[in-house]
């Protein structure tokens, strides 16, 4: 019998790709421009206030008033911000089929500007396979505060024990134990495949 009924997935890096690269490759001359500007201009602490709720445009006003020649580059993270998404991660529309041939329920729980998430739900079945979902940008808060953690449990509807929390981050990873979540340290589709063979759900090939 699975030891598992739900699997609570984190979106970005795990269902998704995500990285401000992809759209800034584009726009600027090499590999070495890219990665100075995302170090010292659009920084992903500085992206982390749009998770908490900011809206691209209030959190742009001071970067670009501090970095005029950039401005342009600024605004285009929010304006061309699925550029940064190009595609599911590997594997993983495979696994979610056999998991949920298994029995296996899906929810969300993502750090995720609030006006991204219906355009990203549009563009990727595996968002629009979640039953609930919690956005950090709706909620004002992100994980790894063990409130928004609280606010998954009380949605999803399912036991804690019996829920297997996947994320790439180790930080939100460790967070999910404390609420009392199995937990999963994403990496790629075939190691959560083999996790998810040792929990029961899957057989093994």
């Amino acid at each position: 019998m699975a030891m598992i009924d739900a699997i609570l997935f984190d979106v970005g890096r795990v269902l998704i790709e995500w990285d401000p690269r992809h759209l800034y490759r584009k726009l600027l001359p090499d590999d070495e421009a890219v990665e100075r500007f995302l170090r010292d201009v659009c920084t992903l602490e500085w992206h982390f206030a749009h998770d908490q709720g900011k809206s691209f445009e209030e959190n742009a006003a001071p970067l670009k008033e501090a970095h005029p020649n950039h401005a342009e580059l600024i605004d285009l993270w929010g304006a061309r911000y699925l550029e940064m998404s190009p595609g599911e991660v590997e594997g993983m529309s495979d696994l979610m089929d056999r998991a949920e041939q298994a029995g296996v329920e899906f929810h969300g729980l993502s750090n995720m500007p609030s006006s991204i998430y219906p355009r990203l739900k549009s563009a990727f079945r595996p968002i629009q396979r979640l039953r609930t979902i919690v956005v950090s940008g709706d909620e004002k808060v992100c994980k790894p505060d063990l409130e928004i953690f609280h606010l998954a449990i009380g949605r999803m509807g399912t036991d804690p024990a019996r829920t297997l929390f996947v994320d790439d981050s180790a930080i939100n990873v460790e967070a999910g134990a404390k609420v009392g979540l199995l937990t999963h340290h994403f990496k790629s589709a075939t190691g959560l495949e083999t996790h998810l063979e040792e929990l029961g759900v899957l057989g093994a090939d």
